[in-house]
């Protein structure tokens, strides 16, 4: 369901999000520089979804429009092509973090955030083996071997050969934030090369944040370029639960940064005052 049908935003907030959130003409994206300075600025985004879902998104950063909505015949489209080109890029760039997190949301963080994506969802060495799966953990062993590798080879060092068990494998250590795509390759076949996420952001996954102040943060850099929220929207874009996502945007209440003008609800209070919604 969309949240847009549910929660009309007053336009001000739309356009608030149409220039930070780079949902106009002039503010489209076109090369990889541009999509990690949009990364780095809105902190996370999703890469492929559309309108139809809450949240900034580097497709529709690359359509340019609000309104934009992937079509089914995608490999046909020049904007999911094009966005499909511009990950690829980034991800062999490694200035941003790439992977399927909670809820199997694909999504970018930018360096600054990773710390506190890590606080809620990463897994530390210590607890892998009470929380990891066999199959993820033979994988993981194999990784911290090699450093790199390409799919086909993982699956049979691993000895993980099924393909829906090593999918669900890498996926798990993609949701701890311990495995991360480095390179995609077309040739002679399709296949994603694997490494260990600590290897590519050391120093961002190595500092140590407790919970609440994760929480905080995650709130603050997603209200910072939403400027308004509506319930539930914070849980549906991070995959956080709705009482930890109102934990983080309470305590930016209790800042002053933000006011709730009703429940669950919660506006900058800059913009409030503008609006007159205080």
């Amino acid at each position: 369901m969309n949240g847009k049908q549910n929660y009309n935003l007053p336009p001000e907030i739309e356009e608030y999000r149409d220039q930070h959130w780079r949902r106009e003409e002039t503010l489209r994206i076109e090369t990889a520089h541009q999509a990690e300075a949009f990364i780095e600025r809105v902190g996370f985004t999703a890469c492929m979804t559309d309108s139809r879902q809450p949240g900034p998104s580097l497709y529709i950063a690359v359509c340019g429009r609000r309104d934009a909505v992937m079509p089914h015949n995608v490999q046909k489209d020049p904007e999911s092509s094009h966005t499909w080109i511009l990950k690829d890029e980034i991800v062999r760039r490694s200035k941003v973090y790439y992977g399927k997190l909670v809820r199997g949301k694909t999504m970018f963080i930018a360096t600054r955030m990773i710390p506190y994506f890590n606080a809620i969802w990463g897994v530390a060495k210590r607890e892998e083996k009470k929380r990891l799966s066999a199959g993820a953990l033979a994988i993981l062993k194999v990784l911290r071997k090699e450093w790199e590798m390409a799919t086909a080879d993982l699956r049979d060092e691993s000895g993980v050969k099924d393909r829906k068990a090593f999918t669900r494998a890498i996926d798990e250590l993609q949701a701890a934030m311990i495995v991360v795509p480095s390179e995609v390759v077309y040739h002679p076949k399709f296949s994603y090369i694997w490494t260990l996420a600590e290897g590519r952001f050391p120093e961002q996954l190595a500092r140590k944040v407790d919970r609440k102040t994760a929480l905080r943060e995650i709130a603050r850099c997603f209200l910072d370029c939403a400027g308004m929220t509506f319930p539930g929207e914070l849980a549906r874009v991070t995959g956080l639960s709705r009482p930890e996502a109102g934990i983080g945007n309470q305590a930016l209440v209790k800042e002053s940064l933000t006011i709730s003008p009703s429940t669950g609800s919660y506006i900058k209070s800059d913009l409030a005052g503008a609006l007159k919604l205080e």
